[in-house]
């Protein structure tokens, strides 16, 4: 439309819409343009979408997109941005820059690899940490790591993703790995996988729950939980009462931003439906994004 297609490598991984959804919806398990640009800061989220899609599907007819409007890493608030630049390899999943105080970095999950990426990570801060939420996003965590000088986090559930981690979160205690940051295990999606919160204001829930454009709420693809729907369930019954958070930034789905006391109460809903779910076969289209 109007100069700009989304070519046939689409694997449907909502990125693109969750940064233009104004500009680029789904029609047949693909993401297609709705309309061009109108304006100067549409034309900038068109261009959030095209360096964010995993697969560089979405493309200007007149060739390669303008490199000057790559916006990665983007601040979403003022202690995190969203790495962009997703990785096929693991999903099209969503990875951030989470600020410290002392002004060292955390990374949780990880972007595609690249030397030229890191080093744009890196000028935010010293990178101390990769956080891996579980194991389909482990893909890039040592190269990263090693290029920071960084410790790699995972699970002990999810080790053989990352059997060369420095730091195994172990058992289903929360585990505080930084001033201000704690692992909780939320095993379910994947038998390792891990929520991080962040001063009491951030939630990085990996695959666990996402915030759902479709519903306006938060929900969880259990569609696609590989491990246990029930587990998941017992997880967040466990953990749910510990949480406060303003923040969810999951790997996959919409980020959204609500009072604590609001996402409380919406988590602990999201804990009530969990309860009701059962096992059901993988069915990516399922998942109400």
């Amino acid at each position: 439309m109007d100069g700009w297609y989304v070519d046939d490598r689409c694997f449907n991984c909502d990125v693109a819409r969750q940064l233009a959804p104004d500009l680029i919806e789904e029609a047949g398990g693909k993401s297609r343009i709705r309309r061009p640009p109108r304006d100067e800061a549409e034309t900038r989220r068109l261009h959030a979408a095209v360096f964010a899609c995993p697969t560089r599907s979405i493309r200007p007819l007149s060739g390669r997109p303008d490199q000057r409007l790559d916006p990665f890493p983007m601040p979403l608030d003022s202690g995190v941005l969203l790495c962009g630049h997703n990785s096929r390899h693991t999903a099209g999943a969503n990875s951030y820059l989470l600020l410290r105080p002392d002004g060292t970095v955390m990374m949780v999950d990880t972007p595609r690899w690249s030397r030229q990426l890191a080093d744009r990570y890196s000028a935010f801060g010293p990178v101390t940490d990769v956080l891996l939420t579980h194991r389909d996003h482990a893909a890039h965590g040592r190269r990263y790591a090693d290029r920071f000088g960084a410790r790699l986090w995972i699970h002990e559930g999810d080790l053989d993703a990352a059997p060369d981690a420095d730091q195994v979160i172990r058992g289903l205690d929360p585990v505080e790995i930084g001033q201000g940051v704690t692992a909780h295990p939320l095993p379910g999606h994947t038998r390792g996988s891990v929520l991080y919160l962040a001063d009491d204001r951030y939630c990085f829930s990996g695959d666990s729950f996402y915030w759902s454009r479709a519903t306006g709420d938060l929900a969880i693809a259990d569609s696609v939980t590989w491990y246990s729907i029930e587990e998941l369930a017992t997880s967040l019954t466990r953990t749910a009462g510990h949480l406060r958070f303003e923040w969810v930034l999951p790997g996959h789905g919409d980020r959204h931003r609500l009072p604590a006391d609001e996402m409380s109460r919406r988590l602990n809903d999201l804990t009530t439906r969990a309860q009701r779910l059962r096992p059901r076969p993988v069915d990516f289209t399922a998942v109400q994004w």
